[in-house]
């Protein structure tokens, strides 16, 4: 395998790690190859990633060397091939590689026990405790030397000097009770992290590995890897889709709770977009590939999430940083009491045990994995809930948020014109009115003309072909139907078609009115004899979000105190929105640059989040402390400039991102507070002899499942349910048509 000219990152899935030490020792060793130029482990997500240095051009001498590296550290590593789809495959826990060293060691030490205190034979009972420390210390010995290599002192390297320590002094017993309980914490450990992990990839498990795809008009079965960009593939009902595409042909509900977290099917037709790992419904679909299988945007989410999970958050810094120094400083006090001890004292042995007590509770595994193993959870439940959040210091800084700013169209609002009322005039019918603005408008191409007739189609309605359509720009369209001549559009409209001096007074009221709630007012007019009469009004404005009113007021209840409105749109249509969600503070005319002032002028009250999901948002969503890219549909600029993407097109997941992230840095808290306080008691009592060797292994390795176990509390947190699910209105927001009632198009007449 060769690589490009230019840089990459070249992934490798670690297994074997077990605490966060070991990931630096690996970092560390894999660093100092001569090809490498940075290599980043991330523990919670159990890869190594690295950047080869540029004359770097062949691959596998590389993944080679860095393989050995990893394995001289007591750990492995597998190459992730070039555009690979999936990862290696996760062990069943029972395969854990610890596992059996563990428990060998555990029945050796039991069987030692035995010999020495029922059967009196301390010889034979040395040779097991021997065996004991031997099969369950080597690989924390090997791990040990491996990062002493690296200049490292970490967890393996002061167990190891504790173990030998104990034996040297004659303490077999507790020197074989030290590796069993620290080898049992570790593979505890293990066994939890590469559960977690796996759940992140298994994500990856719903995009099934072969395709049916259309070849020569007959269907034929293909890795899904094979997919290209223009392949046409068949889903059948109850089939996953294998890549992302486009529906050419069929209708379908997709259950897609792997991408957005919906719990709901969504449902799908030709044009609209589909994405690999969804689940398919009743229906029959041909879809046109738009991405490679390794693109795909649940691949994407994925990979993302991993980086996230490699990445070090804040508080995480802060615990490394402390642990580079506390370690040194209780190694210190532990040479010196043993020097003491060597030196001063009669009773040596005891001074040295006393010392390696010391070394024990020097470990500082609790305290470093503390943050990691919380923000590891904390991201995959909210990747479930379709949340996905690009590193623990997003989340750290999205529970310190007081203030979160919204734009507008897109974001409040669906960022689509549909039709909210008809007014006939006369003795017309909402029908009549809307079937012959249907007729006129069928020919447009402008979005509210659009929603004319989707609404009319909606509704069941048969929509008659005009002709001699004319498109009157700024006013409206002019169309023949049936031998008469009509015209849709703006007040303009009617004062230019000479319209009655009472059809001119009731629209403006209509305008008046309508246009007050930031709403438009399209007029219908018949056009005869030189003069026009009006038939009716059709009102038509964005609609608001349905659940955007609640969502807000959830986020009130989590700790936001203020919501406010960036928008660039006219200020009584965003005043009209603010007080139907309950916005606070309104900024309306804002060009792009001026919201990223507004972020700033908003940060009185704290942190301040903004969400959006358009091109003018990223200035805005770089510029705040949390930047929330909403939907998938969202564009590509905005995700890249977010911090947080919220994978569906509504506001309901936004409160529980809050809510999860306040509960993360709680849990964070108490973990370091439980680890901090559990050493300082640990140093305090073995300073005046009252904890033994065994006691501080089962300290610190309590601690550290201690800690474990709470983080991945988080890992169990689910969406709260809002209690405003989404209303029909939200299925008719795809085609516009404003109605709440479902959707039953007909089709135009031809």
């Amino acid at each position: 395998m060769t690589m490009t000219s230019e840089p990459k990152r070249v992934v490798f899935d670690i297994a074997g790690m077990d605490c966060a030490d070991c990931a630096k020792s690996v970092e560390r060793v894999v660093g100092t190859l001569p090809d490498i130029s940075a290599a980043n482990v991330s523990f919670g997500g159990g890869t190594l990633t690295i950047v080869p240095r540029e004359s770097v051009t062949e691959i596998d001498g590389l993944a080679r060397a860095v393989g050995g590296a990893v394995d001289r550290a007591g750990y492995t590593a597998t190459l992730r091939e070039d555009g690979a789809f999936r990862s290696a495959p996760r062990a069943p826990w029972w395969k854990n590689s610890k596992l059996i060293p563990t428990g060998v060691a555990l029945l050796l030490w039991i069987a030692a026990m035995i010999a020495l205190h029922l059967a009196g034979q301390r010889a034979v009972s040395v040779a097991l405790f021997f065996t004991a420390i031997v099969v369950g210390g080597y690989p924390v010995a090997r791990s040990g030397l491996a990062a002493l290599r690296a200049r490292r002192l970490d967890m393996n390297v002061l167990m190891t000097i504790s173990v030998v320590g104990a034996a040297a002094l004659g303490d077999w017993s507790e020197g074989g009770l030290v590796v069993v309980l620290f080898s049992m914490g570790t593979t505890l450990q293990a066994v939890t992290f590469d559960r977690t992990r796996s759940a992140i990839r298994g994500l990856l498990d719903q995009a099934p590995e072969e395709a049916l795809v259309i070849r020569n008009g007959h269907d034929v079965t293909v890795a899904a890897a094979e997919l290209v960009t223009g392949d046409i593939f068949r889903i059948r009902p109850g089939d996953r889709l294998p890549a992302d595409g486009e529906v050419i042909e069929g209708a379908s509900a997709l259950q897609q709770a792997a991408i957005t977290g919906e719990s709901m099917p969504v449902e799908k037709r030709v044009g609209d977009q589909v994405f690999a790992g969804t689940l398919n419904g009743g229906g029959s679909l041909l879809v046109r590939v738009t991405k490679p299988v390794a693109e795909s945007m649940l691949a994407s989410i994925v990979h993302l999430v991993e980086d996230a999970q490699a990445a070090r958050a804040p508080s995480q810094q802060l615990v490394d940083r402390f642990a580079a120094v506390y370690t040194p400083i209780v190694v210190v006090m532990a040479a010196l009491i043993a020097g003491y001890g060597w030196l001063f004292a009669n009773d040596t042995g005891t001074w040295v045990y006393r010392a390696l007590v010391l070394l024990v509770i020097a470990c500082p595994c609790a305290l470093v994995i503390s943050t990691p193993v919380s923000i590891v959870s904390a991201i995959g439940a909210a990747t479930r809930m379709g949340i996905l959040v690009k590193g623990g210091a997003a989340l750290e800084e999205m529970a310190r948020v007081r203030t979160i700013a919204f734009d507008k169209t897109g974001t409040l609002t669906i960022g689509r014109p549909s039709v909210v009322s008809v007014v006939p005039f006369g003795d017309e019918t909402e029908a009549s009115v809307l079937t012959l603005a249907a007729a006129v408008e069928l020919q447009s191409e402008h979005p509210l003309a659009r929603a004319v007739v989707a609404r009319a189609l909606h509704d069941n309605l048969q929509v008659p072909a005009a002709v001699e359509f004319d498109s009157l720009t700024g006013r409206g369209a002019m169309a023949t139907v049936d031998g008469a001549r009509f015209a849709i559009g703006s007040e303009r409209l009617l004062n230019d078609q000479s319209a009655g001096a009472e059809d001119l007074v009731h629209v403006q009221q209509l305008a008046e009115e309508y246009g007050a709630r930031g709403q438009s007012v399209l007029t219908l007019v018949r056009i005869g004899n030189g003069a026009a009469r009006v038939l009716g009004a059709i009102v038509v404005a964005d609609r608001i979000r349905s659940g955007a009113p609640l969502a807000i007021e959830r986020l009130r209840a989590s700790g936001i105190r203020s919501v406010a409105m960036l928008t660039g749109d006219r200020a009584i249509v965003a005043n009209s929105v603010a007080a139907t969600t309950g916005v606070d503070e309104v900024r309306a005319n804002l060009l792009p640059d001026q919201k990223s002032q507004a972020i700033a002028s908003l940060r009185s009250l704290g942190s301040v989040a903004m969400v959006g999901d358009g091109v003018n948002d990223a200035p805005a969503l770089a510029a705040a402390d949390v930047g929330i890219a909403m939907g998938i549909g969202g564009s590509d600029v905005a995700l890249e400039s977010a911090d947080v993407a919220l994978m569906r097109d509504d506001l309901s997941s936004l409160p529980s991102l809050v809510d999860l992230a306040h509960r993360t840095l709680v849990i964070i808290r108490q973990n370091v507070a439980l680890s901090m306080l559990t050493k300082v008691l640990a140093l305090g009592l073995a300073g005046f002899g009252f904890v033994n060797l065994w006691i501080a292994v089962l300290v610190d390795v309590g601690t550290s499942v201690a800690v474990t176990l709470n983080g991945l509390r988080l890992a169990r947190i689910q969406q709260q349910a809002a209690t405003d699910a989404i209303d029909p209105s939200e299925a008719s927001e795809e085609c516009g048509c404003g109605d709440e009632s479902g959707h039953q198009h007909a089709q135009a007449a031809d």
